[in-house]
């Protein structure tokens, strides 16, 4: 039987951080993955990014169940099945949320992952260049393996997005990962020198380098557990079971929809599902597969008088261009994944910490990859960070081959209703600047007629996409809790050598794009699994708009 201290389930954002870290311990590590190699360029050029999560090869190819509250419509959900994980298929787009959103875990029973505990964390994996756009130095790491840059922001949409911001009345921020994230200004990612800079390439690479980690391609099919215990992972591999051992422990780090997914296939999580399903339970733990959340956003986008914006290369040989440019030279318009401008803002007084953001791109285009209006256009997709709906990931059957049931529930609270029409009506606001007068045509989406709050509610209802940040379904929190699945040190609650470390633990979604924190919860896991004393905590006080109370800007 294959045998290593530790077995990792999933060559992910946190998976591929955690076999890093544990290798450069000394212990032996084997990672567990069912995907492929991520060499092929539409992965590694950033400017391809919507090609690989419409790939099979590269996407699980999940979708939700039909949206109750979103017209019934199916939305897909991708994650990838590929070395590196969703980092090899995501937008490279680096945040990582803000510090009362750790505050907040913490409140909520995740001790010791305030925004204090988990900075030196962000920290040690950032390896961080401003670019030339400046920034907060002190509140950054650069000396880790994780690359993040910015983009050139030679367009000229793009700076007017962060000058309209200004124009406003919004603050401008050097950088939203520093002392600051409320404002306008350059956005962070994870791309070096014109490739995409994933975890595949930060951690895992460098940790196969070393004697002591191996990656295993297979499908995880469950956790073997005996007398309480982790002790090895089922998987099915060239057509045959077999049994991987753990003389240690099991780490899951298969993503926030198949970790609950594999618990619930080893008999960890509600009893009475489990049952009717015919998975014998091990650790009725009703909190698996719960709390499931995610960011959703609507593609507001604007029609350009002048052709500054990214259409120029639309075409067949536009394309061609930039591809050929990239292959040869790692340079041009295909080494920048075009989201270089954000903005985080607050969506009214009384509310502490931004929870709007937007992300600006030159062009208007959906994340298929197809163009929404022939000609040149410009859109920000925006939404609101903390939604008050939860959903779910149970299990379709006892088949690990078949599909988890994914019901986000989307929009089913009045609040998210409120709050994406406040979205739409800002955004408006901040494309009528002057700083756009020399762009600014017709309004595409949602389109000038549509004013009311039902004809906004019609669009959102239609339009509004996922941002593909799901996340919270194996929750962190105190073992008295009885919907926590895992404790503050990643262990999973009623079962020995067991672990789980990816965007599952979150309690909370965090503001922004969810890479960052899931590689983050890797690093400190990792701490965990080997009994480390933690990072210590460094108590450096955000930025908080002093006139919160009063003021939306």
């Amino acid at each position: 039987m294959m045998q290593a201290d530790y077995v990792v389930i999933g060559a992910g954002s946190a998976g591929c951080a955690m076999a890093y870290r544990l290798a450069e311990a000394g212990k032996s590590v084997l990672v567990i993955e069912h995907g492929g190699s991520d060499m092929g360029p539409f992965i590694q050029m950033p400017a391809a990014l919507s090609y690989p999560m419409n790939m099979p090869i590269y996407d699980w190819g999940l979708k939700s169940e039909p949206e109750p509250h979103l017209g019934g419509r199916v939305m897909a959900t991708p994650r990838g099945k590929v070395i590196g994980g969703s980092s090899s298929i995501n937008g490279m787009i680096y945040v990582r949320g803000h510090a009362r959103d750790y505050d907040t875990w913490a409140e909520m029973g995740a001790d010791g992952w305030s925004y204090a505990d988990v900075l030196p964390y962000f920290k040690r994996m950032e390896n961080w260049h401003d670019g030339g756009h400046g920034g907060d130095a002190s509140w950054r790491g650069t000396d880790g393996p994780l690359h993040i840059t910015r983009g050139p922001r030679t367009n000229p949409l793009t700076l007017a997005f962060v000058e309209a911001g200004r124009q406003a009345g919004y603050p401008v921020t050097p950088d939203y990962n520093g002392r600051q994230q409320e404002g306008f200004g350059p956005f962070d990612a994870t791309i070096w020198r014109g490739r995409r800079w994933s975890a595949a390439s930060a951690y895992l690479r460098p940790a196969l380098r070393r004697d002591n980690c191996t990656i295993v391609r297979a499908l995880a099919r469950r956790v073997v557990i005996e007398n309480g215990r982790a002790t090895g992972v089922e998987v099915e591999r060239g057509g045959k079971i077999e049994v991987i051992g753990a003389r240690a422990e099991v780490i899951v780090a298969a993503s926030s929809l198949n970790s609950p997914k594999l618990l619930m296939l080893s008999g960890i999580g509600p009893g009475k599902h489990l049952t009717e399903t015919g998975v014998a339970v091990v650790a009725d733990r009703a909190g698996v597969g719960q709390n499931l959340q995610d960011h959703l956003e609507l593609y507001v986008q604007m029609n350009a008088t002048q052709p500054v914006s990214l259409y120029s290369y639309w075409s067949l040989l536009g394309k061609a261009y930039v591809g050929a440019r990239w292959l040869f030279t790692k340079t041009g318009i295909g080494a920048s994944n075009q989201f270089e401008s954000a903005g985080f803002i607050r969506s009214a007084a009384g509310v502490e910490y931004p929870d709007i953001q937007f992300h600006f791109l030159p062009i208007a285009v959906r994340y298929d990859g197809k163009a929404s209006a022939e000609g040149h256009g410009f859109q920000a997709h925006v939404g609101p960070m903390r939604s008050p709906s939860r959903g779910s990931v149970t299990l379709r059957s006892s088949d690990p081959k078949a599909p988890p049931v994914i019901r986000f529930n989307y929009m089913s609270q009045d609040k998210d209703w409120q709050d994406f029409r406040t979205c739409i009506r800002l955004t408006r606001e901040i494309f009528a600047q002057e700083a756009f007068a020399p762009f600014r045509g017709r309004e595409l989406q949602p389109g000038e007629r549509m004013q009311s709050d039902d004809e906004l509610d019609s669009v959102i209802r239609e339009h509004a996409e996922s941002a593909y940040h799901p996340c919270g379904t194996c929750r962190m929190g105190r073992k008295s809790d009885p919907m926590a699945v895992v404790d503050p040190e990643n262990r999973v609650i009623g079962v020995e050598g067991l672990r789980v470390a990816d965007s599952s633990i979150f309690p909370l979604i965090t503001n922004g794009n969810l890479n960052a924190p899931s590689i983050m919860a890797g690093e400190k896991a990792a701490d965990h699994v080997l009994g480390r004393a933690p990072l210590a905590p460094q108590n450096d006080e955000p930025w908080i708009n002093p006139n919160w109370r009063n003021s939306q800007r």
